[in-house]
């Protein structure tokens, strides 16, 4: 019966159940039990899907780059990539300080309250202030150098140095278009096997994706417990205009910018795009992770939107380690919130600064749930706002992180799509 259900539907059905379990588990007191119980099968879910993301992009981009026979297409490739992606990301930062500057979020918070929220994180704020000062102390080409890695083998262990992955692997994959074929073949079909294997593995992790997804929702909710429904109300009520302010850039994004960019560079349908990708949509909901959510991203752009497999094994990957639309649009909004709950006044140079901070923070920020807090501390710090502002949003932080997420792999799909649509390698299905 279940195989009757749409993945997205099964998905969706288990995000309001999730939800609803995790209010009545408040009420009646089963976070105990949730906590062993029922949080354990959302964990087993996105280990999963992080087990099978290095060996993914790793063998993905390689192909990729490989498949892509000269440098001259590589660079060709390359170029609109990155092009479409830093643009992407500008976009989203720009809308992001115009709606924060309409909306003011910041002025409707109390002052009791944000003595109360300070309070509350103090704990967070320090070890996220810690961390940002190292991030920031390095120097400004510090990404540069991080992004190159010692030990490849040391890098494949960490999900969070994924960007060293992939510059390893693009290198690989130069490395093989300039060997002969004859040599070059067997290594590429040793990769190309590998990405076959994997892509079946998805299949098979998201057979618990239902069960994963409602696990994850409960743990979200349950996660407020400790401050009791009132005082999480209370929380939410203050800072709503904040939410709605993140919330409304994130759909201009989403739902206008991106899909006229969509129709303007490539002859794909919306209807066709959006059902398409919803499982996607759904699961990085859910996960709050582009990098957990890759290989299935990987795998509908190819069999449901008809992005060919040279381009999606190039342009997916490495859109989940740098192109991050909705974290960036995120801390647009967060900086000025936080500056004006705090009283400080952004010029137009200040918010300039935040525009481009956060454009080079999106390249190095991990494709995991909640980096994009550390970078905001050091957008925070480059105008002069104190850190200890990110207090008033850490007890929201985790709901808005599972939108943003939406975002993120949004924006990789539509340049994945329009790359293709580019090269003349979009081949839509036809649904019968």
């Amino acid at each position: 019966m279940f195989k009757k259900i749409p993945l997205h539907t099964q998905i969706l059905i288990s995000l309001v159940l999730g939800l609803v379990y995790g209010v009545l588990a408040i009420h009646f007191g089963w976070v105990e039990f949730t906590q062993n119980w029922i949080n354990p099968w959302g964990t087993i879910f996105v280990r999963l899907l992080k087990l099978i993301a290095v060996p993914l992009v790793l063998a993905s981009l390689i192909t990729g780059v490989a498949s892509l026979s000269d440098l001259q297409k590589l660079s060709r490739i390359g170029g609109k990539t990155i092009a479409l992606y830093l643009m992407t990301t500008v976009v989203a930062l720009t809308i992001g300080v115009v709606v924060a500057n309409v909306i003011n979020p910041g002025l409707s918070v109390p002052s009791e309250m944000r003595e109360q929220l300070q309070s509350l994180y103090e704990g967070d704020v320090e070890a996220t202030a810690q961390n940002a000062v190292a991030a920031k102390s390095k120097g400004p080409l510090q990404p540069l150098v991080e992004m190159v890695p010692s030990n490849i083998f040391s890098s494949v262990s960490d999900n969070r140095a994924m960007l060293q992955i992939v510059f390893f692997a693009i290198l690989f994959g130069i490395g093989l278009i300039q060997v002969e074929n004859a040599k070059a073949k067997p290594m590429i079909d040793f990769f190309h096997s590998g990405n076959d294997v994997i892509i079946h593995m998805v299949d098979m992790i998201m057979l618990m994706a239902p069960i994963g997804v409602f696990a994850l929702l409960a743990q979200t909710v349950t996660a407020f417990a400790g401050q009791g429904m009132g005082q999480v109300m209370e929380l939410l009520g203050a800072l709503g205009l904040y939410c709605m302010a993140v919330i409304m850039g994130l759909g201009i994004h989403s739902l206008i910018f991106l899909p006229i960019l969509l129709k303007l560079l490539s002859p794909m349908k919306l209807k066709t795009f959006f059902q398409g990708m919803a499982p996607v949509q759904l699961l990085a909901f859910s996960t709050s992770s582009s990098g957990a959510t890759l290989p299935l991203t990987m795998e509908r752009a190819e069999e449901e939107l008809g992005v060919s497999e040279e381009v999606a094994s190039f342009v997916l990957p490495l859109g989940a380690t740098i192109n991050m639309d909705g974290t960036g649009l995120y801390q647009a909004v967060a900086a000025i919130f936080i500056s004006q709950a705090m009283g400080i006044d952004l010029t137009f140079v200040d918010q300039l600064t935040i525009i481009l901070t956060a454009v080079l923070a999106s390249i190095g920020t991990a494709s995991v749930p909640g980096a994009g807090i550390i970078m905001l501390v050091v957008i925070l710090e480059s105008v002069g706002v104190p850190s200890s502002g990110i207090a008033l949003i850490l007890g929201v932080d985790r709901i808005l992180d599972m939108v943003r997420t939406v975002t993120n792999v949004t924006g990789d799909a539509v340049v994945a799509t329009v790359v293709a649509a580019s090269e003349g390698q979009l081949n839509t299905p036809v649904k019968s």
